[in-house]
């Protein structure tokens, strides 16, 4: 009974925020300081990919934290966001040139306060344009490169989606097409979770195709990247309830060109992180295009700004030649 009862609490802080599960408010600091510290992890196989490597983020900067998205920019430079709205601008490990840059999305008189709970980010290179899909709210921000300026909408198609669980991935596709999906259904209890197609920009009024996104074993889509070959990686992840609760994750491979309105889109499993690389709450996803024709893919881990999760950054290569397995 003791043990249920403190598995509810946990819930319930999990659910509310409340300050006995998040790490003690300290005094402000603004140094931009970022540390990453290689985990005594050695390389090797993760089903058809390679793991690489593992870092652990480190700051006492107040803004740092919550990261749910990862995008990188044409310099090199990775661009995370946070559940709290904020940036962090730092280099891939192993490489210099980026000034670590800690921030916060524009934001104005008339924008909506409560857009604050970042979940995804994605982006046009040619363009340099960046657009976020914020929870609660379920808006899409359309930003320009300088992240100062930007639009935004609130597609009614997204009105009643769950308010801890709208826009939770969202992808530009290299044809101008865009991608949202919601992290669970309304009801909680269904085992796929809606999503839309847009023909375009849906911040210039595209409107979009309904469809399902095919969620198994109780695993929640995440966030989502482009391969070279127009395929889509997606990144699951699962609670697993316990004291402190743990996290499994998935990547999946799916094709845009199998989505139907109406109709439920799937993927095949690529792989589970398991073994001796972290379980942590990995909520953000890129993907790096190489020479040889196989990808570099980073993940980064949403600690919650609680005292049990670590901010992680994974680094696998992999190449999408290989078949993913079912």
């Amino acid at each position: 009974m003791r043990r249920l009862f403190l598995i509810i609490l946990v819930v319930a802080g999990l659910a509310l925020g409340g300050p006995w599960w998040r790490s003690p408010i300290s005094e402000t600091d603004l140094s931009e300081k970022l540390v990453l510290t290689r985990l005594d992890i050695p390389e090797g196989k993760i089903g058809p990919a390679r793991f690489i490597g593992a870092w652990e983020l480190e700051s006492p900067d107040t803004r740092f934290g919550g990261y749910s998205a990862l995008i990188r920019l044409d310099d090199g430079c990775f661009l995370a966001g946070s559940d709290r709205g904020s940036i962090l601008r730092f280099s891939p490990p192993g490489t210099a040139g980026c000034r670590v840059r800690f921030g916060r999305f524009a934001q104005s008189n008339e924008f909506d306060k409560r857009l604050s709970d970042l979940e995804s980010l994605t982006r046009d290179p040619e363009s340099g344009r960046i657009w976020a899909g914020y929870e609660f709210t379920n808006a899409i921000v359309r930003y320009e490169p300088d992240l100062e300026r930007f639009e935004d909408v609130y597609p009614a198609e997204m009105r009643d989606w769950a308010d801890n669980g709208g826009p939770e991935s969202i992808l530009r596709l290299s044809d101008g097409r865009f991608i949202v999906i919601s992290e669970v259904d309304a009801g909680w209890t269904e085992n796929s979770t809606p999503g839309l197609l847009y023909p375009s920009d849906p911040v210039d009024g595209a409107q979009p195709m309904a469809f399902r996104f095919h969620r198994p074993d109780e695993f929640r889509p995440v966030d989502m990247a482009q391969l070279p070959d127009a395929r889509v990686l997606v990144l699951m992840r699962k609670v697993i309830w316990g004291l402190p609760p743990g996290f499994a994750s998935r990547l999946l491979v799916a094709d845009p060109a199998d989505i139907r309105e109406g109709g439920e889109w799937r993927g095949e499993q690529l792989l589970e992180i398991s073994g001796a690389v972290p379980p942590e709450n990995y909520e953000g996803l890129s993907v790096e295009p190489l020479p040889d024709g196989s990808v570099r893919i980073w993940l980064i881990s949403d600690d919650n700004t609680s005292q049990f999760q670590r901010s992680l950054l994974l680094q696998l290569e992999w190449n999408p030649r290989e078949k993913a397995r079912g």
